[in-house]
């Protein structure tokens, strides 16, 4: 299923229109479905598809060339393999001389580890004749810190050369959610929770089983599609993963600041490792949405970027021995069913802090938002705090099966005094998102007040 990825399609045809020659760098983690967009965006046009695999120079140059070959004579029309990676990239530019040619390179990662040079050699033959061409060179790749190094970053040969670059992200709530749309409101969250926005993990999903039945049959069952992929994604990206499990584990068990990961972890220096997983976009650190400085702060805290990869660390890692032994339902009934609405709870913020961005952007609420995210400060905390320009709204989100009453609002008033003074601003609503609704006197006050919005799961879905 190819869900959405309209922006991305519509960039990329963009430049395919543009009449001149495009390097365009498309990169993002593992599973995300980069090519299955760049196949998406290809059809119907001439181009040359060449997926990089971990082999060496000589099988990458030959097999590069029957692509070519292929694509430029007909499936198995010519089998002249080309000497050298000049000779193999201006028949690309002499083919793309007067008419457009996408040439997409997936991996480009494997080519450069298996033959630093090219990249080098990439910048020479681009300045000499690819851009000069009417190509459409995509350079994509997974190993994010790699695809920065040759590619992106200012000692990379390449760069300055790129014409466009977009780092594809996991879908949201909105668009995952087709994958499991016959689910109650309340199921397409958990789902969500668990499984995240990455399309490879989505497609695993059998809609017509229960979600309890799929994460069993997907997930914790051995030999199911994801029972070991988050072991195998990390081994494939890092080098020694022991460590970086240790503070993958530490920061899904509820331990965000540096000292709690160094606490629970054992290990002298976390910076590194977090710095790394930063970088691989598996980890973030997030500060209050008021903070002007957000690289100085010191209320920033780390979360895991991906839903699967925090399901993972959380229920199936710590797990594993039951797992191995086949106690896939017990280990449901007893560490996931108990735990599995405490679980999407922080979840639902990131799917309501979504919905905030959609229709804000549609002029769908009081004011236009240039910032959202959370807001804390010593023992206080506000879900979500939306900031406009002269007006900001506290959201609380609350996944809770009780309907939200007033001392929800009245506790969000309260907190508003230090966020106004913290972000400068002094015209505040009130935005309250409940999975089970309000009860009839907050409903009653909402009418009554301007300031005070409702947002109930069912509509906003």
């Amino acid at each position: 299923m190819f869900v959405n990825r309209v922006s991305e399609l519509a960039l990329l045809e963009k430049h395919y229109h543009s009449n001149r020659a495009e390097l365009f760098v498309l990169y993002g983690r593992r599973r995300v479905g980069k090519t299955e967009l760049l196949a998406h965006f290809c059809e119907g046009k001439p181009h040359v598809f060449f997926v990089a695999d971990q082999v060496s120079e000589q099988v990458l140059r030959t097999n590069l060339s029957m692509a070519i070959n292929d694509a430029i004579f007909g499936v198995g029309q010519v089998s002249a393999i080309y000497n050298t990676w000049d000779d193999l990239f201006n028949t690309l530019a002499r083919q793309a001389q007067s008419k457009r040619l996408i040439v997409v390179i997936d991996e480009f990662p494997y080519l450069v580890a298996a033959y630093p040079p090219l990249a080098s050699i990439l910048q020479r033959l681009w300045d000499q004749t690819l851009k000069n061409s009417q190509i459409m060179l995509i350079l994509n790749g997974s190993y994010i810190g790699m695809m920065e190094e040759t590619v992106l970053g200012y000692q990379a040969p390449l760069y300055g050369r790129r014409t466009a670059q977009y780092l594809l992200e996991p879908l949201d709530f909105l668009d995952a959610q087709y994958f499991f749309q016959p689910y109650t409101p309340e199921d397409r969250l958990r789902a969500y929770a668990v499984y995240g926005g990455t399309p490879t993990y989505l497609q695993t999903i059998h809609p017509e089983n229960s979600l309890e039945t799929n994460i069993i049959e997907t997930i914790l069952e051995r030999g199911s599609p994801l029972y070991d992929e988050v072991r195998f994604v990390l081994q494939q990206e890092l080098r020694e993963p022991r460590n970086y499990f240790a503070v993958l584990q530490a920061i899904a068990s509820g331990n965000t600041r540096q000292n709690e990961i160094k606490m629970a972890t054992g290990l002298e220096s976390i910076t590194p490792y977090l710095d790394t997983l930063q970088q691989l976009h598996l980890v973030e650190r997030t500060v209050p949405v008021t903070e002007t400085q957000p690289h100085k702060s010191r209320r920033g805290i780390y979360r895991l970027k991906d839903n699967y990869l925090r399901f993972w660390f959380r229920f199936v890692l710590p797990n594993w021995s039951q797992l191995e032994r086949g106690a896939k339902e017990m280990v449901f009934e007893t560490a996931i069913r108990p735990e599995i609405d405490h679980f999407s709870a922080i979840v639902f913020e990131q799917a309501c802090r979504q919905y905030f961005w959609r229709v804000g952007l549609r002029g769908q609420l009081p004011f236009m938002p240039r910032q959202i995210g959370g807001w804390w400060q010593a023992n206080q905390e506000v879900d979500l705090l939306l900031l406009g320009e002269e007006r900001m709204m506290l959201v609380e989100c609350k996944w809770s099966n009780r309907p939200v009453g007033t001392d929800i609002l009245q506790a969000l008033e309260a907190k508003s005094v230090d966020v106004c003074r913290d972000a400068g601003l002094q015209n505040v609503d009130f935005g309250l998102c409940s999975r089970s609704g309000f009860t009839e006197q907050l409903i009653e006050l909402s009418k009554e007040r301007k300031n005070v919005f409702l947002y109930n799961w069912n509509q906003m879905l």
